[in-house]
């Protein structure tokens, strides 16, 4: 617009020159008594009003007004309002002289952007400006996101740590001990016998004195380690960054007063630490060198003596996390919600622990109140209840967890004891449900098979031939049935395992006095 009105300006100006320059000749040449002055220029037709010349009382000009030639003549009132000999611009350029028809040959020039295919070009170069800025613009915003977002994470995970230390242990209560020559089981011992985890100065210490020594295992929350602490060998669970509210779960949970138990896995440290230039979530844990039960029934057999060995710690375990001790120095009942024979570990007693608590949930009797934590992840589909499979679980109800771990607990025995043992034969280790769905199975593969069909997974023929096996299927049945409130409590469980491995104990002596 502004172009357009300069351009008008121009026009109406040099017209207006050029008129009364005309003007001021036919006067002139009309008055005789007055001799003619000045000098003829040449003029444009449309300037001059048709005629070819003018005369000029000043000068005359040629000039190039956006893209096209005037010529003419200027009076001295014009030449105040306008600029002779202007450097050449891109849409204007004046040229002026003082000489009969000195214009004649003068064409001036502008500059080479004025050139239609500069204008092309140009009118190109603010499209592609106009298409490429926003672009940009979206690139630096997500830039910008990003840093925010790392930023964010960083001070999330500073902020997990803090709540840790001020929730799962009162700051009065921090001892830093020395480690000096000290073993774990000595600072376990020296801490304030709650039952919880080291004190967390001691627990920072411990965990930035480990040395990784190599990977033993690898899931979806990330990564385990063989690490040493003063030549004892320890378990560094490292969480990937996107799995953080599991290690934090853990980390609350494990520092749960009272939660240490010879079938539980041991807690030993949980750190927040910065290695090759990214920030790792630790969860140091005691060192089982036989692993999971998972790997280990792959590889071995057992008779019917390690089989309850096994089985009587599992839901010994399993007892400890449901049940509440009340007190001061009491602990919440705990729901694990993804037992399962990867999350429990061989001892090298022969027992098992329960580990891996990132999805547990907690309920206090006193307050009656259920805490869920803000883990969205969800249990091992393969293990899940037919209730959880068909989406009619009571959540607000604290039995309803417990029901859906003997539901699990009773496939994990299933596990177990399809490698005992019985008249020289044993089965190859299978998981639960193997011959029925694929080996990762879906919702849909799980619903069908247990809430649909109500399979569970077969008892072998042999079984019936063998006291204790015999036992131990009525005992599964009576784990997973597909009424939660049917099934047995995980303390009745261990109860009926504790008189099985007695009834063997006896059989064994009777056979020795023999």
């Amino acid at each position: 617009m502004a172009a357009s009105l300069e351009l008008v300006g121009w026009v109406l100006l040099l017209f207006s020159a050029s008129w009364a320059a005309t003007a001021e000749v036919s006067a002139m040449a009309g008055n005789s008594s007055t001799p003619e002055e000045g000098f003829l220029c040449e003029c444009d037709r449309d300037s001059c009003q048709g005629d070819i010349v003018c005369r000029a009382q000043q000068k005359c000009y040629s000039a190039i007004v956006y893209g096209e030639l005037k010529k003419g003549c200027f009076g001295q009132e014009e030449q105040s309002r306008m600029s002779c000999n202007t450097p050449d611009q891109p849409t204007v350029n004046v040229v002026c002289c003082d000489y009969e028809m000195c214009n004649k040959n003068i064409t001036p020039t502008l500059r080479t952007d004025s050139d239609p295919t500069f204008a092309v070009d140009n009118e190109l170069t603010q499209l592609v400006i106009y298409a490429v800025s926003p672009i940009g613009a979206l690139i630096i915003l997500a830039a910008a996101a990003i840093l925010i977002a790392r930023f964010m994470h960083k001070r999330r995970l500073q902020r997990y740590q803090r709540d840790v230390e001020r929730g799962g242990v009162h700051v009065g209560d921090m001892h830093a001990y020395p480690a000096g020559d000290n073993t774990l089981q000595d600072l376990v011992d020296q801490s304030s016998g709650s039952g919880s985890g080291l004190p967390f100065l001691v627990q920072r210490t411990v965990a930035r004195q480990i040395t990784l020594v190599e990977q033993i295992g690898k899931g979806r929350y990330g990564e385990v380690w063989r690490g040493q602490w003063q030549g004892e060998n320890v378990a560094v669970k490292i969480f990937n960054s996107r799995d953080e509210k599991s290690w934090f779960r853990e980390t609350e949970i494990y520092n749960t007063v009272l939660l240490r138990h010879e079938n539980i896995l041991g807690f030993i440290a949980s750190d927040m630490t910065s290695r090759n230039s990214c920030t790792q979530l630790w969860l140091i844990t005691h060192y089982h060198e036989y692993g999971s039960l998972y790997d280990f029934l792959q590889r071995t057999t057992l008779d019917a003596h390690r089989m309850m060995k096994l089985a009587c710690s599992i839901a010994g375990g399993l007892v400890h996390l449901h049940v509440e001790i009340f007190g001061t120095q009491g602990k919440p009942a705990i729901a694990h919600r993804d037992l399962k024979s990867k999350n429990i570990l061989v001892k090298s007693n022969g027992q098992c622990c329960i580990a891996d608590l990132g999805l547990a949930v907690m309920h206090s009797q006193a307050t009656d109140t259920l805490d869920l934590g803000s883990n969205p992840r969800v249990g091992t589909k393969r293990y899940m209840a037919p209730e959880l499979l068909e989406e009619i679980m009571n959540y607000e109800c604290f039995d309803s967890y417990k029901r859906v771990d003997v539901y699990a607990l009773g496939l994990v025995l299933w596990e177990v004891a399809r490698r005992c043992t019985s008249g020289g034969i044993a089965e190859e280790y299978k998981p639960p449900y193997y011959d029925v769905v694929p080996s990762d199975p879906s919702y849909e593969d799980m619903r069908k098979v247990v809430v649909e069909g109500q399979q569970r997974p077969s008892i072998p023929n042999r079984w019936s031939s063998d006291q204790t096996l015999t036992a131990m299927a009525k005992l599964m049945r009576e784990c997973w049935y597909h009424n939660p409130a049917a099934r047995l409590t995980a303390l009745r469980v261990k109860k009926t395992l504790n008189k099985l491995q007695a009834s063997l104990e006896k059989m064994k002596e009777l056979k020795q006095d023999v």
